[in-house]
């Protein structure tokens, strides 16, 4: 009787020293390796770059805010969640968040430009087209973009009914690291 339960109790430990593979996954596993949890995370503010460039505005804006959550908000990282937001057509938060990127930073043409558009897309075409000549004059007329926003702003003065009645779909388009251009869409 001892005998015959001591033999199934071995059993099932002579078993398992069979099987193959131990604590190792075979190498034709349909299921993912395993996270190395001690190499260096990604940036998240480059993830959040990559992200904007992909058109997925959300998700950078979540990885922006993570970002700030881990270094604290910086110029930088408050301009380019208010571009997040502007591709995502929230103007007013946009417009927030890039004017207290411009209280912490106020020499950057680029955040002044992506404010000149939210005011723009906002219909407050005098205070755009101020700002836009304040990033024109900071960037020293080198960017395309900038000049291209600034003459959508002149125009828009000049008729104001440049787009009255007739709905124009635009397409806000990366140029250079945090410097967004809009587009009118065919």
């Amino acid at each position: 009787m001892i005998l015959r339960a001591l033999a199934l109790l071995i059993s099932p430990l002579l078993l398992a020293a069979c099987l193959s593979g131990g604590q190792s996954a075979p190498a034709d596993s349909p299921f993912a390796p395993p996270v190395d949890t001690s190499k260096e995370a990604v940036d998240p503010v480059v993830v959040g770059w990559r992200l904007m460039e992909a058109g997925e505005f959300e998700l950078a804006l979540q990885s922006f805010y993570r970002a700030a959550a881990q270094t604290g908000a910086t110029a930088d990282l408050l301009a380019a969640a208010g571009t997040a937001n502007l591709g995502l057509g929230r103007l007013g938060q946009a417009e927030d968040l890039l004017r207290q990127s411009l209280d912490l930073e106020p020499d950057h043409a680029e955040t002044w430009n992506n404010l000149g558009v939210a005011l723009m897309e906002q219909g407050k075409l005098p205070e755009a087209e101020l700002i836009l000549k304040k990033a024109f004059a900071l960037d020293n007329g080198e960017s395309d973009a900038i000049r291209d926003n600034l003459r959508l702003a002149l125009a828009k003065a000049e008729n104001p009914a440049y787009d009255g009645g007739n709905t124009q779909e635009y397409k806000l388009v990366r140029r250079g690291s945090s410097d967004y251009l809009i587009r009118q869409t065919p």
